[in-house]
């Protein structure tokens, strides 16, 4: 069977991958050696349908900023937060050799649903326990990495968008090593992992992530996990270029600023640490992680702790969840004494436009309670409650924020999804 199939298997049979316990899903199998060089091949696919409405009128609730709106502003109620489709295909031509496809159709910041290759890659199982890949690989950065876009396979509406909007890319091209190996009753799984990703951003801007290099392991020791992973990459962002190429303009002082904030590249470092412990009728995880930039993308950190008890075809779960900024939100700017009027309005607008961008670093609390219902095989119903507070004049996780937004102020989202695999 495939990646996706075993992983698809495990959630139907309310295994520890609800809880990300299991290992992840694009590691190499250490399936046993097939009596015969016989291709086989599997094709499956997963969805969701849901629909989410927000309180905040001033922002668009979403699950990701990579989304262009949401709930809230926009509409009330919106399909788009968390509605996806996707298939993948399993080839295994060989004993050693075997390749992956998966496609998935969500809402983009382009607003239309246009399919994107969310994983492509071709694995060589050199030995039982180690693999190669090379291609479009998922990023082992965190517990639910590997599923993340499977809302089937998760015991929530979505993963906890605090700490994972921290690295929300979630796919690189490139090469990646997996070795398995044991440590007493532990059982590991060690990733090493070179590549690149870009994600295309507004009005033909882009963020590129080069020399994107990093190594993960996972531990797994009876129902408990824990992974730990760590990657830095060449950071470019350049929606802003036009602001800091302006700010150019004003001799050093504003060279030094577009220096110290435009991300053109800078280095950026994440890591993150996780647990999990799921011994069937219940489960309890959480994780924690950071990201620095070293520019106006802010300096962060993130956790969630989240726990469930399993009801027979029900599982009630609570959650909370935070994202903290520990860089500069506010900087003076350009010294605007002694310009010529003309000079100064520009200046001052340069420097509102910076402070607009520290300020917009997500800082956000979350309590969330939720239910999961497996009502037939291969479909679960979800209900998902979550009380939000924006903290420190941020809009936290919110895009589309009007002037009408205020930071501090708790607001409430309701999400109805239905999850399914195929």
């Amino acid at each position: 069977m495939g990646a996706l199939a075993l992983a698809l298997g495990l959630a139907a049979a309310h295994g520890a991958v609800l809880a990300g316990a299991e290992a992840p899903v694009s590691a190499p199998d250490p399936a046993p050696e097939p009596a015969a060089d016989k291709p086989s091949w599997s094709f499956g696919g997963f969805g969701t349908l849901g629909a989410v409405h927000s309180g905040e009128r001033g922002a668009d609730f979403t699950s990701t900023i990579l989304k262009p709106n949401g709930a809230g502003h926009t509409r009330r109620w919106s399909g788009d937060v968390d509605s996806r489709l996707g298939v993948q295909l399993d080839i295994a031509p060989g004993q050693r050799w075997s390749a992956v496809l998966q496609v998935v159709s969500e809402q983009g910041l382009d607003n239309n649903y246009s399919p994107i290759v969310e994983w492509a890659n071709v694995k060589y199982q050199a030995t039982p326990d180690l693999a190669l890949r090379a291609g479009r690989i998922a990023l082992p950065l965190f517990l639910v990495a590997d599923h993340r876009k499977v809302g089937y396979a998760i015991p929530w509406a979505r993963p906890p968008i605090e700490l994972y909007n921290l690295v929300p890319i979630s796919n690189s091209d490139g090469v990646d090593l997996a070795y398995r190996w044991q440590s007493g009753a532990v059982k590991h799984v060690t990733q090493a992992f070179y590549g690149r990703s870009v994600v295309k951003l507004w009005d033909g801007a882009s963020a590129k992530a080069r020399g994107l290099a990093g190594i993960a392991n996972t531990a797994t020791v009876g129902a408990a996990t824990l992974r730990a992973s760590v990657f830095s990459s060449s950071l470019t962002i350049d929606i802003l270029r036009p602001m800091f190429d302006a700010f150019r303009q004003f001799g050093p002082q504003g060279a030094a600023l577009a220096e110290r904030f435009d991300v053109d590249p800078k280095r950026a470092t994440a890591w993150s640490a996780g647990a999990s412990y799921d011994p069937g009728r219940w489960f309890v995880m959480g994780e924690f992680g950071s990201m620095n930039t070293d520019s106006y993308f802010g300096d962060r950190t993130s956790m969630y702790a989240s726990a469930g008890y399993r009801l027979r075809d029900f599982t009630p779960y609570l959650s909370y969840a935070r994202t903290r900024v520990h860089s500069a939100t506010r900087d003076d700017g350009l010294n605007l004494a002694g310009l010529a009027p003309p000079l100064a309005a520009a200046g001052a607008a340069l420097n509102a436009g910076l402070n607009a961008a520290l300020i917009a670093v997500p800082v956000q609390s979350n309590i969330t309670a939720g239910l999961r219902w497996d009502f037939s095989p291969n479909y679960a119903l979800k209900l998902q409650l979550e009380r939000i507070t924006p903290r420190g004049g941020s809009p936290g996780t919110l895009v589309n924020t009007q002037p009408g937004f205020r930071s501090g102020r708790p607001f409430h989202v309701a999400s109805v999804l239905l999850d399914f695999v195929f």
